[in-house]
């Protein structure tokens, strides 16, 4: 079916392709979801249909300002929701579409303007910021302008080999109503991670499933997206995060890379750096990025560090079926879980989360993204 309905956005700048779209339209959502339950500007980083990583705007550390290598330079609230959401997974970041949940300053953009990225959608943009980004990729970045106003129908369609299928849109906002079922011994649920579950639901409801995201500190820093198994989303979002905390270990921030080595390939270079799998060939241009040979971590240097990190949340978009998905998600620091439940097997899942002393919320909500 046709309208002549007007798209709620304007191209200010660019060409949005077929992807940018689809990344355009979810990313909002989920922004707009965040700033509405948190009332916190927002971000997120997406790939292929997919948040790479999203967070809200708390000030940044300056051990993560290190990580996300953002300088020293002030970030306004919105800048650190990027810096944040952009630092999840910087590598699987490269190259992503950028939504933001309030009107783009100057440091934000700036931020934006250093990143390798295709394109941003906001509710609108301060002047010098819209003039900074219309400059980036010799002035063919897509920047698009939202009406935060605009709410789409109930009814969605897609065409798929020539068939058209219709159902509601998931209009369901994840909030703090969904956290009041804890199942588990351990009740104390504190309100950063009643926070980050929030964080985590939103996050699931624009990523294709299946899908796990862990969170901390208000942002995502591992999502294990489109896996066919439970355990292979908990497995792969784990081990993002635990990427995500070792890139902050003092053996990285305090890596000698060359001077003239860019962002993408210190990027590159990190995660290289923790990784024991390269070729030949990967393990000699990695080599190359450095003014002197750096000793890599140990297994055991590794785990040291990993097992400092605490109170990490854990979402999942549908039922956790077995409790290899709490053994594993123990393994890298968390100590929240939030679910829909329904299980054959929810008794084994509280049980295992009893043994680690993990709170988990059952929400009855399932978030199937496709």
């Amino acid at each position: 079916m046709f309208t002549d309905r007007p798209l709620p956005f304007e191209v200010l700048n660019g060409a949005p392709g077929y992807i940018n779209l689809l990344d355009a339209l979810n990313s909002w959502q989920l922004v707009r979801e965040l700033r509405q339950v948190l009332g916190l500007p927002a971000a997120a980083s997406f790939k292929h249909v997919s948040p790479a990583g999203a967070a809200v705007g708390l000030p940044l550390s300056d051990t993560l300002r290190k990580a996300y290598f953002t300088g020293q330079a002030e970030l306004s609230s919105l800048a650190a929701a990027y810096a944040r959401a952009r630092g999840a997974d910087r590598v699987c970041s490269y190259g992503d579409w950028v939504a933001l949940s309030d009107t783009v300053d100057v440091p934000t953009a700036r931020l934006l303007r250093r990143e390798v990225s295709d394109g941003v959608i906001a509710p609108g943009y301060e002047p010098a910021a819209l003039d900074l980004l219309r400059a980036k990729r010799g002035g063919r970045y897509t920047v698009l302008q939202v009406d935060p106003t605009y709410e789409p129908p109930d009814q969605e369609t897609r065409q798929v080999f020539g068939i058209t299928f219709e159902q509601r849109r998931n209009a369901v906002v994840p909030s703090y109503e969904l956290l009041g079922n804890v199942l588990t011994r351990r009740q104390n649920i504190p309100e950063a991670a009643r926070r980050d579950m929030l964080v985590g639901l939103i996050t699931l409801k624009y990523t294709q499933s299946n899908s796990v995201c862990l969170v901390s500190d208000g942002q995502v820093i591992g999502n294990g997206a489109g896996q066919q198994s439970r355990i292979h989303c908990t497995r792969l979002a784990a081990a993002k995060a635990d990427t995500w905390y070792l890139r902050q270990h003092p053996s990285v921030l305090g890596l000698p890379f060359r001077a003239d080595l860019d962002r993408v390939d210190r990027d590159n270079a990190v995660d290289q750096f923790l990784r024991d799998d390269l070729t030949p060939a990967e393990e000699a241009v990695w080599r190359s990025c450095f003014t002197e040979l750096p000793a890599r971590l140990t297994p055991a240097e590794k785990r040291a560090w990993l097992d400092t990190l605490t109170g990490v949340t854990l979402a999942s978009d549908a039922y956790i079926p077995f409790r290899d998905n709490v053994d594993r998600a123990h393994a890298s620091g968390v100590e929240f879980i939030v679910q829909p439940g329904g299980a054959m097997r929810d008794q084994d899942i509280i049980a295992a989360c009893d043994q680690y002393e993990i709170a988990m919320v059952f929400t009855g909500l399932r978030l199937f993204h496709h």
